[in-house]
């Protein structure tokens, strides 16, 4: 049995320990920050910075908070002259992506990066570039993939005799995305693997030999060996540095297949899993119906939810394939194409809803997202008999995704039903150079690319990566100037902006990256906010949000990125360099 003075030792030494992870200071923050998870935990943990943005009506501004085991406990002021001395940075909440695909950035991140090419030849030299340093990449077991062409710069449709250059890209498997996904173009190899003639496919196309669209995808990805689940848990490792790295948090997942759920509720177990997870289930056959497919997620895992299905009305405006009520003014044999009929998709929506399942459409046209509404007033209606559909709707959530060019008629809908739109800034910002000559100058005057007009929704945003940078202040900046992060410019050259009367306020679109897409998981109360109760994430800036001019914006660092108490990324500096 141990003598006194041992147990009132090892009592001082606990309450030594104790007292220093609740006062850590600015020089052992970080190396507590280090340790093992679960070892500060048992603490609470107090952090002090210049100035902390809560986006907590209680308390919006504050300077120190407290941590204890992944939730934020205490928020307040700092009551020292010394502590205020020692504090560095400036906080916001961590930030959210409210619609994006987390494997397929990863596996981005491992494939060939197109996005930007400006010809061919550039395609080609990018392809030999990639190729020189993943030998194996183009065999029948590992296609050679990549993403981000665009026909527009070409002139011309691709074909696949296209990818048929030089000695080193003779028969080989290759299979290309285009920059909105929604298309693919495949080598003649590949081509080799499909039925002569090929089918016809309801709500897909072949616009030439090589290239598919939509659901005519399918006809390829039926032959597509899919990656491990070693490499698709290196996908995902490294997606979720690159979000950590830009201060995401947390994001939703807009289309999760059920084996994929699988992985995500297997790799969320884990330490290393750092970015909170808000899932679309996406049956392994689209625009079907599969519950029975879905995993249960643990309700201890705070990191990984799954409560939501996606659907798909239309396709993608830049290769004429959302689905508008009139022809494209550019096209006019043509007004895109549904990828499935209004019939299913109102039954779809019924069928989801009365499962338990928030149901997200993705709808692009106008069209679509006609659509998209009346399957939404069919199933609340079928869910709340008794209530009014917006009554109805508050507690269900129904979500457009994208919400990119709607009527105003069903403008008007959608705000008395209270339909939450999922929206993606840098869209409109990467769309602006060719919209107005896909719609014409009076229907994208008053359909497209609303913002500020949706306001009143709380609308969703989000980036959609990898179609788009993952970058949130880019998304911020798109939002609030309506202008290309890349050059600063809009689409004449100038600072004006595109359809500028558009445009949000940086603290609106900062709730667009925070508290609404918090709402629209049904995590109110636990994300997009620091206060007593919430999730302890946070990011660190060098100066307030609000003290960035727009230029500078659109390039900010984040300096930490902090998910439930345990830093995931810190931005190296001059100390990191030198060892």
């Amino acid at each position: 049995m141990p003598s006194i003075g041992v147990v009132v030792l090892l009592s001082s030494l606990i309450t030594l320990v104790a007292v220093i992870y609740q006062n850590p200071g600015p020089y052992l923050t970080p190396i507590l920050a280090s340790l093992p998870f679960a070892i500060p935990q048992f603490f609470e943990q107090i952090y002090c910075y210049n100035a902390v943005k809560t986006n907590s009506e209680s308390l919006p501004h504050a300077e120190c908070f407290s941590v204890k085991n992944g939730h934020f406990k205490r928020v307040f002021s700092a009551e020292s002259d010394i502590v205020r001395e020692a504090r560095t940075g400036h906080v916001i909440p961590g930030l959210w992506d409210g619609h994006g695909h987390l494997l397929q950035l990863g596996e981005l991140k491992n494939s060939v990066d197109l996005f930007g090419a400006s010809s061919m030849s550039e395609v080609h030299e990018r392809l030999i570039s990639y190729k020189s340093l993943h030998k194996t990449a183009g065999n029948s077991e590992e296609w050679l993939r990549g993403v981000g062409w665009d026909q527009a710069v070409f002139g011309q449709w691709p074909v696949a005799s296209d990818l048929e250059f030089g000695s080193e890209f003779k028969d080989l498997y290759v299979m290309l995305d285009r920059i909105d996904v929604h298309c693919i173009w495949v080598s003649e190899k590949v081509l080799s693997l499909l039925p002569n003639p090929l089918p016809e496919i309801p709500g897909g196309e072949i616009p030439a030999k090589g290239v598919f669209c939509d659901n005519a995808m399918d006809i390829v990805l039926q032959h597509y060996p899919e990656p491990s689940s070693e490499r698709k848990t290196k996908f995902i490792k490294d997606a979720m540095r690159e979000l950590n790295k830009f201060g995401i948090v947390g994001m939703h997942d807009a289309g999760v297949t059920p084996k994929h759920l699988k992985l995500y509720g297997t790799l969320s177990q884990k330490e290393e899993w750092s970015v909170r997870v808000y899932a679309m289930l996406e049956c392994e056959v689209r625009n079907t119906f599969c519950p029975e497919k879905a995993i249960e997620v643990a309700s201890s895992n705070d990191k990984f939810y799954m409560r939501s299905v996606k659907l798909f009305a239309d396709g993608a405006l830049g290769s004429w394939g959302s689905a508008m009520i009139e022809p494209y003014s550019d096209k006019e044999t043509s007004s895109g194409s549904l990828l499935v009929n209004a019939t299913t998709l109102t039954r779809l929506a019924r069928e989801w809803s009365g499962a338990g399942y928030q149901v997200n459409i993705h709808a692009i046209g106008d069209l679509a997202n006609r659509l998209a509404v009346n399957a939404f007033e069919e199933a609340l209606g079928n869910l709340c008999p008794d209530a009014s559909l917006h009554e109805c709707q508050s507690k269900h959530r129904f979500r457009i995704e994208h919400a990119q060019i709607i009527h105003p008629d069903d403008q008007h809908r959608i705000s008395q039903i209270g339909i939450i739109p999922s929206i993606q800034p840098t869209h409109a910002t990467s769309d602006m150079y060719y919209a107005e000559s896909r719609l014409g100058k009076d229907r994208t005057l008053k359909e497209a690319y609303r913002m500020r007009s949706l306001l009143p929704l709380n609308p969703v945003f989000g980036s959609d990566f990898p179609v788009e940078p993952a970058n949130v202040f880019e998304g911020i900046y798109a939002a609030v100037t309506r202008r290309s992060p890349k050059t600063g410019l809009d689409p004449a050259g100038g600072t004006d902006g595109w359809y500028a009367s558009e445009t949000v306020t940086v603290q609106e679109a900062l709730k667009g990256f925070t508290l609404n897409p918090a709402f629209a998981a049904f995590l109110e109360d636990k994300a997009g906010k620091i206060e007593p109760g919430a999730y302890a994430d946070w990011v660190v800036l060098d100066k307030p949000l609000e003290a960035f001019d727009m230029e500078s914006l659109r390039k900010a660092n984040v300096k930490e990125t902090w998910v439930g108490g345990k830093r995931v990324y810190h931005r190296p500096g001059p100390e990191d360099l030198a060892t």
